[in-house]
Order: structure tokens, then C-alpha cells, then sequence
């Protein structure tokens, strides 16, 4: 899989974490200690993410980090 379309699915899994989570984004931003447009530009793939990062959003949504990666 090219990786735009590998990186788009992972930011499609982490959306719907965060919805199944009933979080918003601004909750998760708060949550993470960063500012309330960090996870809209992270999801909207204007922003990349980390391996800290994805840890720390795996933890907030309670799933592996692999759930994202596959």
C-alpha cells in the first residue's frame, strides 16, 4: 500500500477511536497537555504525528497502538 493511502487509513482508525470514545477533538487536545487545534490539524493530515504521540492516543482511546497500524 503507498504511503499517503496507508497514512490516510491510520487517520480514518484514529477518527473513529475517538468517536467511539464519545471524545471530541478538543477533549483529546486537553487531555494530551496541547493546544485545542492539535488533533484537528493531526486528523486532517495537515499535521503529522509521532510515535509519542500515537502512544498517548492509543492510551486516551484505550486500544493498541497496532489497531492503528494494520
Amino acid at each position: 500500500m503507498p504511503f499517503q493511502q496507508a497514512y490516510d487509513a491510520l487517520l480514518e482508525r484514529l477518527i473513529a477511536a475517538r468517536r467511539e470514545a464519545n471524545l471530541t477533538q478538543r477533549d483529546v487536545s486537553t487531555l494530551m497537555g496541547r493546544s485545542h487545534t492539535f488533533l484537528s490539524k493531526c486528523e486532517s493530515g495537515e499535521r503529522s504525528l509521532d510515535v509519542m504521540e500515537l502512544l498517548q492516543l492509543a492510551n486516551i482511546y484505550k486500544k493498541p497502538v497496532n489497531h492503528f497500524l494494520r
